[in-house]
């Protein structure tokens, strides 16, 4: 029974794919509507990165636009986001609405792939800003994957065909730009800018950064410390079901801190249901789907592993500590890395619960000390950024700002 009701289910998903193709083969024969975008980030799943940063300043220097621009959401996040972003026009992914307005948008603005079976209007220029500057092995660099339903092959040739269909790809530093090129197979026009997600850093004020401490940890003078690891994707149950384990004890944590200090944790979105913080609900806040680079601007210290984080929260220069307690699995046998971690990063590697403590007992000291690697971090991954990405992307795609912008 449980057999035949899958092989329903597989063939009601065929049809629907079939009829999707078809309209959307005949759509996007139609000219495109000028001026209209549709953005889009993490497959629907949020309204962030850096497609929300070059929408923001897409209306601030063209409000006449608003009525032509939209976010593509998965359907089971349209309430909870059209209640947070009412102002903006939401489009349910795979819905009628959704394809009629994609195969006829001028630009297309994601930072994730799309189906391979979508195809895209001959007058939409797509602009890929991608969402990270990689440290793991990406793309067709990934020796095996390890990632439930695919196989490596399928998983390369996914990236290939999908890059073909990129008319721009944003880099945030020319080491990025030079492993997406190959990592992607990508061969279009570069958008050597930096990250429009990054140019808060640089403009947030200090009382801005304060009434969002009050805001997220409920305190403006806290001491606030992120712990944002890597997502591990070849630690998992079944499709769609991932394990994770905080792996330091909360209790032994906060006896090395200060009396103020406020852990956030940052997890995967696929595994925040599994972390227990009872008892600490006061002293820990787990902020899986906040906007990311709110949780920098209110962090005093970040704590990483593998994550492309702490080339972002680099721009900020604020203390960071790296604490890679499967380094040897992680680098060895999961993703590999493009450099040296060991001997790049810009502050203290730890690799045990034991040795995390006695940094964190270092930095509560006030005797935390960047690396002599990290002047040369900065100026390789950070060295593109200077708060001016997100006008520098619209130009270079043609969008000319007003002269009162």
């Amino acid at each position: 029974m449980a057999r035949l009701k899958h092989r329903l289910m597989t063939a009601i998903k065929i049809l629907i794919r079939g009829g999707l193709i078809v309209l959307n083969d005949g759509f996007i024969l139609l000219p495109v509507k000028k001026h209209s975008f549709v953005f889009e980030s993490f497959n629907g799943n949020d309204i962030n990165d850096n497609p929300m940063a070059l929408y923001q300043a897409l209306l601030a220097q063209h409000p006449e636009y608003a009525d032509r621009c939209y976010f593509n959401v998965k359907p089971r996040k349209y309430a909870a986001l059209k209640a947070r972003y009412p102002e903006i026009q939401l489009l349910k992914r795979f819905h009628l609405k959704w394809i009629w307005v994609m195969a006829r948008a001028e630009f297309w603005v994601f930072n994730s792939r799309l189906p391979r079976w979508w195809h895209k209007n001959s007058g939409t220029t797509y602009v890929q800003t991608w969402h990270g500057t990689p440290l793991k092995h990406l793309g067709v660099d990934i020796d095996a994957v390890e990632i439930p339903g695919t196989d490596t092959q399928t998983y390369h040739q996914k990236f290939i065909d999908e890059a073909k269909r990129w008319d721009y790809l944003i880099a945030p530093n020319q080491y990025s730009h030079d492993i997406f090129a190959h990592a992607f197979g990508f061969n279009q026009q570069w958008l050597d800018t930096g990250y429009p997600r990054n140019d808060r850093l640089y403009h947030t004020t200090a009382s801005e950064t304060a009434q969002l401490k009050q805001q997220l940890v409920g305190r403006a003078d806290a001491q606030v410390i992120l712990y944002a690891p890597t997502w591990r994707d070849d630690d998992f149950q079944y499709v769609g079901r991932y394990n994770f384990k905080l792996p330091f004890d909360l209790a032994t944590f906060f006896q090395h801190v200060s009396a103020d200090t406020v852990l956030v944790l940052r997890p995967h979105y696929l595994v925040k249901d599994q972390i227990d913080i009872t008892g600490f609900e006061d002293r820990v806040k787990i902020l899986a789907e906040t906007d990311i680079t709110n949780l920098y601007l209110i962090s005093d210290l970040m704590i990483t592993d593998y994550s492309s984080v702490m080339f972002d929260y680099a721009n900020l220069k604020r203390p960071q500590l790296f604490y890679a307690y499967d380094l040897e699995h992680y680098r060895d046998q999961l993703r590999g890395f493009y450099f040296d971690y060991e001997s790049e990063l810009p502050g203290p590697l730890v690799t045990d619960a034991a040795a995390l403590y006695a940094a964190l007992d270092r930095y509560t000291a006030g005797h935390w000390q960047p690396t002599a690697a990290a002047p040369a971090f900065y100026k390789r991954f950070c060295g593109w950024e200077d708060g001016r990405a997100s006008q520098k992307v619209l130009q270079q795609i043609g969008i000319e700002a007003t002269q009162d912008a």
